[in-house]
């Protein structure tokens, strides 16, 4: 050994490296999450027990249910913060169930109570609780021995411990499956449903009050002063009726530019195509229509795609200042397709003012889809996709051969959307 090598001790070489944590974040995050499952599992019990067992227990007393079911909403609380601390310990990702919709605040106090007490995303939460009390004693127990006894099996132990929590957290605190989310979607549906019908009635409430009825009015009023100079001064009375036979074509116009307004005739005749056709021919600007339909849709789709087309034409009218429009009308597979293009000044948002959202809310309804791709300067292209529910066969509609669109038929020479597709 060379004098430079005799500082070295003979078993220098065999020596260690520094001591080092060997298990990732990951399986840290996990022990942690396991730690906590004793504390938060018997505080989660004790809430548990005894707002059920006293809720329960006094039930047949003034307050026993509206305690229990106060003891349930607190529950749903629960669940939300484990669903927190599994989200950032366990990495496990699950969604919130949909809020509690216990009635409407008119229907009062007893429809809130029969709500509250029925829910199962409260019930879930109770029974996560309660048998959350053995597990959290037994989780905290083996990972505590393992962390100073067992270190070599740790990291497995652990996993293993933290995936059966995972399953629990998604088994009990998710929301139950697609079917709580659909209904969620169809209260909120059934809303906008409700609240376009009643804004409908009211604007053909204040368009008869302020049209037809005004005008029918004024009829009346010249009809009996004409009734009482007709002895008198026939050329007078004779003047006054004419002017009341045109008040009477102006009426009839008005009423029929209302029915229109509720569904129009060519609509129920001829299809889409036709009266697609007569919207854009009153459009100010040109407008291009392709149809490609073998058969018509449901009469409730084929009349949400008129309107949905003829407020789009409007806007373009009003606000786009294009000089050409295009509307293409196709079906693809079960979904009826609607695109309306324009070559105007672009920037049309949904929350834009012009209608838009109370078109997609009016979509989404019905299960639909409403986008729209509108960038500054280089137009508008609104794209609306209906489910095509077939129409039906007895009672409604016109005949197959009849009330058609009779394949594709264009009043202007235009690309066939599918095609692009």
């Amino acid at each position: 050994m060379t004098a430079s090598s005799g500082a070295h001790s003979p078993g220098s070489d065999l020596l260690p490296p520094p001591v080092a944590f060997a298990y990732g974040r990951h399986t840290w995050k996990e022990v942690v999450h396991l730690l906590l499952d004793l504390p938060a599992a018997l505080l989660g019990f004790l809430y548990a027990v005894i707002s059920v067992v006293l809720g329960a227990g006094l039930a047949v007393t003034v307050i026993g249910l509206p305690l229990l079911a106060a003891g349930l909403m607190g529950a749903r609380r629960i669940g939300s913060w484990e669903r927190a601390r599994a989200r950032v310990l366990l990495g496990v990702q699950v969604e919130e169930p949909s809020p509690l919709r216990a009635g409407r605040r008119q229907d009062g106090f007893f429809p809130w109570l029969w709500t509250t007490l029925k829910d199962p995303v409260g019930w879930r939460s109770v029974l996560y609780s309660v048998i959350r009390l053995p597990w959290g004693v037994l989780t905290f127990t083996l990972t505590l021995v393992s962390l100073f006894v067992l270190w070599p099996v740790l990291g497995y132990l652990v996993r293993g411990l933290a995936n059966v929590d995972r399953a629990m957290v998604r088994g009990l605190l998710s929301p139950s499956g697609e079917l709580e989310r659909r209904i969620a979607e169809l209260e909120s549906d059934r809303g906008v449903v409700v609240d376009t019908a009643a804004a409908d009635l009211r604007r053909i409430e204040r368009d008869l009050h302020d049209g037809a009825q005004a005008r029918l009015v004024a009829l009346a009023m010249g009809l009996g002063l004409a009734k009482e100079k007709l002895l008198d001064d026939p050329e007078t009375a004779a003047l006054m009726v004419g002017e009341a036979h045109g008040e009477v074509k102006l009426a009839l116009q008005e009423l029929r530019d209302l029915a229109r307004g509720i569904h129009p005739a060519v609509l129920t005749d001829r299809g889409l195509d036709a009266a697609l056709s007569a919207i854009a021919s009153r459009c100010t600007v040109p407008v291009k229509v392709n149809a490609d339909l073998d058969e018509r849709p449901a009469e409730a789709i084929e009349g949400i795609a008129y309107f949905t087309v003829s407020e789009l034409l409007q806007n373009v009218s009003k606000h786009s200042g294009a000089r050409t429009a295009t509307v293409e009308v196709w079906r693809s597979g079960a979904r009826l397709l609607i695109q309306v293009r324009d070559d105007g000044r672009g920037g049309a948002r949904l929350d834009g003012g012009t209608g838009m959202a109370g078109l997609a809310d009016r979509l989404g309804a019905v299960d639909g889809l409403f986008t729209v791709d509108s960038p500054p300067g280089a137009g508008t292209t609104v794209t609306a996709e209906l489910p095509w529910r077939e129409r039906a066969s007895a009672g409604g509609g016109a005949p197959a051969g009849r009330g058609r669109s009779a394949g594709k038929r264009s009043t202007g020479a235009g690309e066939n959307p599918r095609k692009r597709r």
